[in-house]
């Protein structure tokens, strides 16, 4: 176990460092911050001096360095825009699109799982069939479309739910959540959904898939043959085995909710990392795009590890198959 996380973190090393390279070449090659924040009206020396007191001047390794280690610690330095700390930035808009994230991860699986087991015990049936309709549509239409078709029916034709904004929200110390007032969970309602929907039929689908091939092998005809009821087959034996790589796959599906929740809240206008990320894209605010880069490819190892060490420690064939391998 301790060598199998050994090799993880030495890869989750590897990875860290090569998406802080790509972010670094943002600086390189996506305008000139110096110019970005003197304006076109500078003069060449007020260039020169802003750039050698940003250490512009050194050499390329020498500043891939400093800001390898700076990025180490959290200091992505200030926002061209907004002349903020990004550090700053991303922790006042982290909070939102977490919060984002899980309640769309939980929308997802307490409605994915049940309907892909549903659809695998009763395939052939009109409900069965129309939850695969369901899916289909899901993963064909984009998440903007369904985030504006939800706005029209339920916020400007019905009138249920607000359209844009988080609501209110307590401050925790530098946390701020919104999931502990009722406008906030009324605000949250629609954006959660739109970013469930796509997760919600992939997770259905994963299901009904697994569940299937868990029904046809050996031990559940076993099972059968001690007669065993239908209820302890499918949610004892074989719901339990088809949660191992449903497991996989929504814990790396985490990653993608929170950085792929950019459309979302651009739709909702909702105030996470998404929105911040593409206000950074219109105006060119590289630290800002550095910072968010990095930050999502952190979150993507960690939900790596984690699962991984999940997946190990749930299925013992791993660690069977890793001591068979050692000796």
């Amino acid at each position: 176990m301790l060598a199998f996380i050994l090799r993880r973190l030495i890869q989750a090393v590897i990875v860290m460092v090569t998406v802080a390279f790509i972010s670094f070449l943002l600086f390189q090659y996506v305008g000139d911050p110096v110019v970005t924040m003197l304006g076109q009206d500078a003069t060449p020396q007020q260039i020169q001096e802003l750039r050698a007191s940003l250490g512009l001047d050194q050499p390329f390794v020498v500043q891939f360095w400093h800001f390898l280690v700076n990025a180490a610690q959290g200091d992505f330095g200030l926002s061209l825009r907004q002349g903020a700390k990004v550090s700053r930035l991303i922790a006042e808009r982290f909070p939102a699109t977490l919060e984002l994230a899980l309640v769309a991860a939980v929308i997802a699986l307490l409605v994915g799982v049940p309907m892909g087991v549903y659809a695998a015990l009763r395939r052939g049936t009109f409900l069965s069939q129309v939850f695969m309709t369901i899916s289909l549509l899901g993963v064909s239409l984009p998440t903007f479309l369904i985030g504006i078709l939800l706005i029209l029916v339920f916020s400007v034709t019905l009138g249920w739910f607000p359209s844009f904004g988080r609501g209110d929200v307590v401050q925790l110390g530098w946390w701020s959540t919104g999931l502990l007032t009722a406008k906030g969970w009324h605000h949250i309602a629609l954006p959660a959904i739109t970013l469930a929907i796509f997760q919600l039929t992939l997770i259905m689908r994963l299901v009904r898939a697994e569940m299937l091939e868990v029904l046809r092998t050996d031990y559940i005809k076993f099972a059968r043959a001690r007669g065993l009821t239908d209820r302890t087959i499918y949610f004892g034996h074989a719901l339990k085995n088809t949660l191992v790589p449903v497991m996989t796959i929504t814990g790396l599906q985490l990653g993608g909710l929170i950085a792929f929740a950019i459309i979302t809240e651009t739709v909702f206008q909702w105030p996470g990392m998404g929105l911040l990320f593409i206000q950074a894209v219109m105006y060119a605010d590289i630290p800002v795009m550095a910072a968010y880069l990095c930050l999502i490819a952190l979150i993507f190892v960690i939900i790596n590890l984690v699962v991984d060490m999940l997946y190990f420690a749930v299925d013992p064939r791993l660690a069977v198959g890793g001591k068979a391998g050692g000796h």
